[in-house]
């Protein structure tokens, strides 16, 4: 691994200037380690509250329309850092392109600063990306490398800024780094000791101009030593062909082949780092279901790749536990289980989450960002005991539920006006409490009401994670008299 200094890879920033876009958590993250290369930095957003914030680090803060409208402010810039939101298109970077500036993600600047060794000898890099199952799969092998006794840190997309887990004591040997294809496009440059994708589904086709672009962005995390890939998925096994990786490994929920991790006799086993080595028992891994075996898999191939024991691996997915809204139990009332999903922001996670219950009566709907959900719902329609669908695209669920289910019961509730405007936080969370009272009615004991929207939040709620919180709460204060009143027919 290199430990070449600061003056031999980022000593020509100092005392230039760089423009940070976006002064939001990543944006921010950028800032100390700028200035540590001794370079004067300059923020640009277009909320005044935080520009306050960048300029309380020690940046100088100015507004997108400022800074558009003074062409001459370019000229002196040596470096833009994007956050990931930014599309190349957008103004502020495609002015630093006319004036020939060279622009780099916060990973990419996270990646070089740490090959730099300026805060500790450099880590190895473990990424995680996929369209479904990037946060789970981080956080299984955080646990993993927890128990191996390793100093990991998840970082990335997950939360933490890679460049603020770099700073962290002590210094961190291994980064489990979950990246969107967003971080992934802005960051050529990166070379993981290992790196997955998990699987490939449509998502942000807008950003990349299809799914070419989209699936380009996710292939640069198998760049580096060894890379994996989801064999159960088209896409992404299609990716072990065009790899650079010095090696390639797959995983499947099949058995598995030489050089692949899969399942047999209902265990996880390692073909790839070992002659047919156990893990886990698949009862054991939470996670149930497909998609919770995969991302285990995933996890564990990434852990091996770096000669972590199995014995490590095993101890590390037995100790972890389930985030927060991807497929969390909130509650058992009256025999029926109440489950958060909201991270299933697409049709791809919605089908990991449907076809891991028998019997549902499914929440879904939010904004579909241009997906189909005929093929979803048409392959989960046995499992249907009734669908309250909200949000924008509330309508389309509807009716693709008409074409391929339509026995199943449909309940569909508005978003607050003709033009399908956005609701959000009190009354959004007033729509919630009516939807879960509403699947709670059309559920008998045995069935799971699931929150798995297949679409994303924002035209209700702030976040899917206000969504998610919004469901916890109107679950929590159900009655269990509200129990299955209509026995899962219309009233």
């Amino acid at each position: 691994m290199s430990t070449t200094t600061v003056s031999e890879d980022l000593g020509w920033l100092s005392g230039k200037t760089v423009l940070v876009a976006g002064a939001r958590v990543t944006g921010l993250a950028t800032v100390g380690p700028l200035r540590d290369l001794g370079a004067e930095v300059l923020v640009t957003d277009s909320d005044p509250g935080a520009l306050d914030k960048a300029r309380a680090l020690g940046a100088g803060g100015i507004s997108q329309e400022d800074l558009l409208a003074d062409d001459a402010t370019f000229d002196r810039i040596a470096l833009v850092v994007t956050s990931p939101g930014f599309r190349p298109d957008s103004p502020v970077l495609a002015a630093a392109r006319a004036h020939g500036i060279p622009v780099w993600g916060d990973i990419e600047l996270a990646w070089r600063v740490d090959r730099t060794g300026m805060y500790g000898p450099p880590a190895q890099w473990l990424v995680v990306t996929g369209t479904n199952g990037k946060t789970t799969t981080t956080s299984m092998l955080a646990s993993i490398l927890d128990s191996a006794g390793l100093d990991g840190v998840a970082c990335g997309n997950i939360g933490l800024p890679v460049l603020d887990a770099l700073q962290e004591t002590p210094h961190p040997s291994v980064l489990a780094v979950e990246l969107s294809s967003f971080q992934l496009f802005w960051a050529p440059s990166v070379r993981p000791a290992a790196g997955v994708v998990l699987n490939i589904a449509e998502d942000h086709l807008d950003w990349h101009g299809g799914m070419d672009g989209y699936t380009a962005s996710k292939a640069r995390a198998l760049t580096g030593d060894v890379a994996v890939v989801g064999l159960d998925d088209a896409r992404a096994a299609a990716l072990a062909e065009t790899s650079t990786a010095g090696r390639v490994v797959g995983f499947r929920l099949a058995v598995p082949a030489l050089g692949e991790l899969g399942v047999q006799d209902d265990t996880l086993v390692d073909y790839a780092f070992g002659d047919a080595v156990r893990l886990i028992p698949v009862s054991e891994i939470v996670p149930a279901g497909p998609a919770g075996r995969m991302d285990a898999l995933a996890a564990a191939a990434l852990a091996r790749a770096i000669g972590v024991s199995a014995d490590a691996v095993a101890d590390g997915l037995r100790t972890y536990q389930v985030g927060p809204h991807r497929a969390a139990v909130v509650r058992t009332l009256n025999e029926v289980t109440f489950v958060d999903d909201s991270k299933a922001t697409n049709p791809h996670a919605a089908r990991s989450s449907l076809l891991a219950h028998d019997r549902v009566v499914w929440i879904a709907g939010g904004l579909l960002k241009g997906a189909s959900v005929d093929e979803l719902v048409a392959e989960v329609a046995p499992r249907l005991a009734a669908v309250v669908v909200i949000g924008r695209d509330g309508a389309k669920i509807a009716q693709a539920l008409a074409r391929h289910a339509p026995d199943v019961p449909v309940v569909t509730f508005p978003t607050g006006d003709d033009a399908g405007v956005t609701l959000v936080t009190e009354d959004a969370e007033v729509v919630m409490r009516s939807v879960v009272r509403e699947a709670a009615r059309r559920a008998l004991p045995g069935d799971t009401v699931l929150l798995a929207p297949a679409a994303a939040s924002l035209d209700m709620f702030v976040d899917y994670g206000h969504r998610g919180r919004s469901f916890v709460a109107a679950v929590e204060a159900l009655d269990s008299s509200e129990i299955g009143s209509t026995g899962g027919q219309l009233s």
